[in-house]
């Protein structure tokens, strides 16, 4: 059997059969996830970021625009790809592809400002008040982006924002990283970033393993991941920046998720005007994967209701060029 990988934005379809990798199929065929064959690529577009750097997106489908925004080690084509035919039914989707990897270009120096300045810039180029997604490090850095553009209608945040960063990991576990880029060994990073970091179990690890395609794009990303963490661990949440933040924000979280991610998310959620969480029974990190029906649910169903709130007007970006 075959199973087909569609990569968006690319030219070929990638395909692994179950002889390559029979027991991660055999968790594929059991959680019945299909790989959907795209017809029509999407041609890249990239604009300018504030900093000077070029960040790639694609656009597909037809309706209200919905920008995504992935974590650690993705790209635009890896976190979305269960996902996006039913999105694109209800509504253009820009799926980036955050600095430093892709199409995306990269800067000498990391900081999360420039991040949230990406996203900031594609927001804004849209031409109308435009729903957020942001999943695990994405999340995090569009909360930030919510702090420097007036054009963000609404969005749903899938873990990833912590109140304490300092909190987060187990002590060594960012040098472990270190030691394995030194050394090349880019599988164990993987390994260590979803067993360790993020504490997926085996099963859901293999879910992600099985997307062959999407392992490789993840490896070929990996040296991103120290310099995300370490941001991430330097990150404390300070309500007081977020008080007069009015976008009516979701935060996602996996039932089985680590008991930190419903603390970090009520925690969050609770300094917001707008905050609102739902809980995703039987799923941890990797919903997109592991239940993506669930998932686009939750996204439709919070896109769909709180209109009321949605009186934005569209504002002009600025330092930002579009380039074909």
């Amino acid at each position: 059997m075959n199973y087909k990988f569609s990569v968006l934005g690319f030219d070929r379809i990638h395909t692994s059969t179950a002889a390559e990798n029979a027991a991660s199929v055999r968790v594929i065929e059991k959680i019945g996830l299909r790989y959907l064959k795209r017809d029509v690529y999407e041609e890249m577009k990239t604009l300018t970021s504030k900093d000077g750097t070029k960040i790639a997106f694609w656009r597909s489908g037809d309706g209200p625009p919905l920008l995504m925004v992935h974590g650690a080690t993705a790209d635009h084509s890896t976190t979305w790809r269960f996902v996006l035919p039913e999105l694109e039914k209800r509504f253009t989707v820009y799926a980036m592809d955050r600095r430093g990897r892709g199409g995306s270009g990269n800067a000498s120096k990391y900081e999360l400002q420039r991040e949230a300045e990406d996203i900031a810039a594609i927001v804004d180029s849209i031409g109308e008040p435009v729903s957020v997604i942001g999943h695990s490090y994405g999340a995090l850095c569009a909360i930030e982006a919510s702090l420097i553009t007036t054009n963000i209608k609404k969005m749903i945040l899938y873990e990833g924002i912590p109140l304490n960063g300092a909190d987060l990991y187990q002590p060594g576990v960012l040098d472990k990283l270190d030691n394995l880029l030194e050394a090349d060994d880019h599988e164990a990073m993987l390994y260590v970033l979803f067993k360790e970091i993020v504490e997926m179990p085996e099963d859901e690890i293999e879910v992600v393993r099985a997307q062959q395609d999407a392992w490789a794009i993840r490896l070929g990303n990996i040296s991103t991941l120290p310099r995300e963490l370490r941001t991430e661990t330097d990150y404390r949440f300070e309500p007081r920046r977020f008080k007069n933040m009015q976008t009516p924000t979701l935060f996602l979280v996996g039932g089985d998720s680590p008991d930190r991610e419903m603390k970090h998310a009520n925690g969050v959620a609770g300094a917001l005007p707008h905050g609102h969480v739902a809980v995703m029974p039987g799923q941890q990190h990797a919903a997109m994967y592991t239940a993506p029906e669930m998932f686009v649910n939750e996204v439709v169903r919070f896109l769909n209701e709180l209109s009321r709130y949605m009186k934005r007007t569209w504002q002009p970006p600025v330092d930002t060029q579009e380039n074909d």
